[in-house]
């Protein structure tokens, strides 16, 4: 009863185009635009695969994570206790997601048995924000690049980039060949060379390992 004031602020932030304090990032909506052009592309109109795609990309993949440590955003301290509590609010928060139901009984875990009631809700949210977001105007190639250049240029002395390469070429060498694969496929990746140079550089790497 005391923190549920605190949940409910928490899930509306995060699932509302409107009530964040600040405008929603262009990339949510690029990237949900995108998985919906895919779903077209393949004949998947099942509503409940797009849900679970947007799901599985954004609030299971980043919001759970942070939900369930905060110690990755802020100078704090995680107590058992705590932890305990926040992964009580991290499965919640996945179940809010879910497009499946569940069905509760005396036997049920007490973390689902708490916030029971409120899931409902919290599903509703969910649908709205993935609606809300359909309905919004699509953002542009040349949009997005300017988005993504200036997020660079404000972050440019933040992170090591030299790691970062060196973890997506790890990414790169497992799938080369699909990745490859992908990019001969791709219109916009062939009048580039995407692929050629891709190949190049796996093989200028392999020679300096």
């Amino acid at each position: 009863g005391t923190l549920q004031k605190f949940v409910d602020d928490l899930f509306e932030t995060i699932f509302s185009t409107a009530h964040r304090g600040s405008a929603l990032p262009l990339a949510i909506k690029y990237m949900f635009d995108f998985l919906d052009e895919q779903a077209d592309k393949h004949s998947i109109h099942d509503p409940h695969v797009r849900h679970t795609w947007k799901s599985n990309c954004l609030p299971l993949r980043f919001w759970v994570n942070v939900i369930k440590n905060p110690q990755f955003v802020f100078d704090i301290h995680k107590s058992s206790i705590t932890d305990a509590c926040l992964s009580v609010v991290a499965q919640t928060f996945m179940d809010s997601c879910s497009t499946s139901e569940h069905r509760l009984g005396k036997d049920s875990p007490s973390n689902k048995l708490l916030y029971a009631k409120d899931i409902p809700s919290y599903k509703s949210w969910v649908e709205r924000y993935y609606s809300d977001i359909s309905k919004m105007p699509a953002i542009s190639d040349q949009d997005m690049n300017a988005y993504l250049a200036e997020q660079s240029r404000m972050h440019m002395n933040e992170f090591n980039t030299m790691s970062s390469l060196s973890e997506i070429y790890s990414y790169v060498g497992k799938y080369t060949e699909e990745i490859v694969c992908s990019l001969e496929q791709d219109d916009a990746a062939r009048k580039q060379r995407l692929a050629f140079k891709l190949e190049q550089v796996v093989a200028f790497m392999s020679l300096e390992s």
